[in-house]
């Protein structure tokens, strides 16, 4: 039965860790079998970081807009297909990207009170649907309450911004920021952002 439904899922993203398919009106999640490492070793690696992702998308989705969860097992996770635009294709284009700028820097400031790290804060792990900025793949995330690790965040859609979105970059990060604002630890956090930035600018000099 699993292989006939295999069957009918499209592959619309494999990378390091894992293959993401696309099956009618879910996302399917496989975390990838690693043949270098010991079996028992992978096994519980797996199975370790899909659990900590299922957590951290529970947790996220009581506080920010995020696919729901509809079936977990050892390796992988079955989500709600979130139809929508995704960012890093459509936010140069957008009429009102400053204020969807404004809501990703809400969002994030919202994982951050509750210490969520979402660890891969790029455009193309954010989707626009109904008004509403949905954040995908927490495969790389974890909890902390570190001013540093909120920083570093904060530092990750910077570069992405640069990166993808170089024309809008300086005014889509200032609203990012300015949405940012509502979190308990902004000041402490931009703060520390600038920290970050300096070290990065003093690497890049060697």
């Amino acid at each position: 039965m699993r292989k006939k439904l295999d069957c009918k899922m499209k592959t619309i993203l494999q990378g390091a860790e894992a293959i993401i398919r696309k099956k009618s009106n879910e996302v399917i999640k496989d975390r990838i079998k690693k043949s270098y490492r010991l079996e028992v070793l992978d096994q519980k690696l797996r199975k370790q970081r899909t659990k900590k992702e299922a957590k951290l998308l529970e947790k996220a989705s009581k506080i920010i807009p995020v696919p729901k969860i509809s079936k977990i097992s050892e390796y992988r996770i079955e989500l709600e297909l979130i139809k929508g635009k995704k960012l890093s294709e459509n936010l140069d284009k957008l009429k009102n990207k400053i204020s969807v700028c404004q809501h990703i820097g809400r969002n994030i400031a919202k994982l951050h009170d509750t210490n969520i790290i979402h660890g891969d804060l790029t455009t193309s792990n954010m989707i626009l649907s109904k008004n509403k900025v949905y954040f995908i793949d927490f495969g790389l995330g974890f909890e902390s309450s570190r001013i540093e690790d909120k920083a570093v965040d904060l530092h990750l859609i910077k570069e992405a911004l640069e990166a993808k979105h170089f024309r809008n970059f300086e005014k889509c990060f200032n609203a990012i920021l300015y949405g940012y604002k509502i979190s308990k630890n902004s000041k402490e956090v931009l703060r520390r952002l600038e920290k970050v930035e300096q070290r990065g600018r003093y690497k890049n000099q060697y």
